[in-house]
This record gives structure tokens, C-alpha cells and sequence, in this order.
């Protein structure tokens, strides 16, 4: 067994064993020492994968592990304070099967140009505004599913913080993460020759990160104006997240897994 399958298949165990606990015990050894084991080899993984051979080589594999690992570590340096079980364990869980992804779509390919310090910054801002988005957008879900849990007359499990925090919670996510879905929208459409080596072309990718954008963007106004908050703030949430993991991660899978090329 080489060293590289061994160290995926003990950082998608320890991610696993992590969402395990969480569902039994949320205040245990898996948030303290487990998790951050597994967030540090996860990292080392993606860094081999991704930067190992001097360039950035990316591909579907190693891009939905990156976002995912991102997700799990902003999600654990976040709520460190008053952690929630619940997403904590999918969170972990999802980690586990995207680890495991990167033996199972391998492919990847160098990405152009890519020792320009600027492309290497628009990659960062990328992926940290996909990684803040994710962790939204999971509170949505979350929200979602603990409203109907109380309009069915049933009280909060796993210690959930009331919904008006996780709510604030969550919008303050969201605007982080707009900021920097700002600089990386932005400085791909306006620096799209300097970046990627070729002009400005509207593809998928590129029309669905807009659309996310001003889904966002659209939020956050009516969140300041209009008060939106509830039913309303949590569809658009997901409506955002949508557009976004089909701006890349959709058209990654297409191209890559079911198209080939």
C-alpha cells in the first residue's frame, strides 16, 4: 500500500470516527483532538495533490476536496465557542467522502500561468469564498430543518443555539464570503487575459458565478433594507449556493467525469 492511499484512508477514517462521536457526544475528544488531526492531514493531502509537482494541478477530485476541507475548517475555527453537533458530523462526514474522492476522480491537470502570484490569489479568494458560502448555506439547511421540527411542536436537540443566532450567524458568514466572491468575480471578468492567458469568454462557469453574485448581493439588500430574514433569507441562501457550486463544481463533474474531457 503506498504512503499516499495509507494517509487517505487514516484522514477519511478520522473524519468519519469524528461525525460518528459528534451524533453521540458533541462536547468530546472528536472537536478537541480527532477533528484537527484530520483537518492537518487533509490539508497535507490537498497540498501534495494540488502543489506538489511545483504548479497548481486541479480537477473535479481535487477541487471538491479543497472547498470541502475549507468548509470543515472555517465551520470548526468558527464555532469553536459553541460548537453544533449536527453540522459539525455532516460536515465531517462529507470531509471523509471527498478525501476519498481525490483516489477516485485523480485527474487532474496544471492550470496555465499558474506561478502568477495574481492567479494564485484569485484561486485563494475562490476557494475561501466557496468554503464561507458552504458553511452558510449548510446553516440554511439546518434552519430549515429545525423550523419544521418546531412547528411540529417538538423542542431543539444536539444543544442548537436558538434560531435567531444561528440566523445571525449566518448572514455574518454570508457577508464575508460575498466580499470575497466580490474580488474573485470581479477580478476574473475584468482580469480574465492577465489570469487565465486568454480574453474574457462567457461561458457556464462564468454565468452561473454572476448569477450567484447577485443572488447574494441581492440578499444582503434586502437583509438591510427590507428586513429579510426567515423563509426568505434561507431560499435565497440555498438559491445562491446553488448557482455557485454549478458555476464550478457542476461544470468540473460535466466536463470532466461525464464528458471526459
Amino acid at each position: 500500500m503506498s504512503p499516499i492511499l495509507l494517509a487517505t484512508l487514516c484522514v477519511s477514517a478520522l473524519y468519519g470516527w469524528t461525525a460518528w462521536r459528534l451524533r453521540a457526544a458533541p462536547a468530546s475528544l472528536a472537536v478537541s483532538t480527532v477533528l484537527p488531526l484530520a483537518l492537518l492531514g487533509h490539508g497535507a493531502l490537498i497540498y501534495h495533490s494540488v502543489l506538489g509537482q511545483g504548479d497548481i494541478r486541479l480537477g473535479f477530485g481535487n477541487s471538491l476536496s479543497t472547498i470541502l476541507w475549507l468548509t470543515a475548517l472555517i465551520y470548526w475555527l468558527a464555532s469553536r465557542g459553541a460548537p453544533l453537533a449536527r453540522l459539525q458530523s455532516w460536515v465531517s462526514a462529507a470531509a471523509a467522502l471527498a478525501v476519498l474522492g481525490m483516489l477516485v476522480f485523480g485527474e487532474s491537470h496544471a492550470i496555465p500561468s499558474s506561478q502568477a502570484l495574481a492567479l494564485r490569489a484569485h484561486l485563494i479568494v475562490a476557494f475561501l469564498a466557496y468554503g464561507l458560502l458552504a458553511v452558510a448555506a449548510l446553516h440554511a439547511v439546518l434552519m430549515t430543518m429545525l423550523e419544521k421540527q418546531l412547528h411540529r411542536g417538538a423542542s431543539l436537540r444536539d444543544g442548537a443555539p436558538p434560531l435567531l443566532t444561528l440566523e445571525a450567524m449566518m448572514f455574518r458568514t454570508i457577508t464575508a464570503g460575498f466580499i470575497l466572491l466580490t474580488l474573485a468575480v470581479f477580478s476574473g471578468v475584468f482580469f480574465s487575459e492577465e489570469l487565465f492567458g486568454r480574453a474574457l469568454q462567457f461561458t457556464h462557469k462564468i454565468v452561473f458565478a454572476i448569477l450567484s453574485w447577485l443572488v447574494f448581493g441581492g440578499l444582503l439588500l434586502g437583509r438591510h433594507f427590507r428586513g429579510w430574514r426567515g423563509r426568505t433569507a434561507l431560499y435565497w441562501t440555498i438559491t445562491g449556493f446553488t448557482f455557485l457550486l454549478l458555476a464550478y463544481l457542476g461544470t468540473q463533474f460535466v466536463l470532466e467525469v461525464i464528458l471526459h474531457r
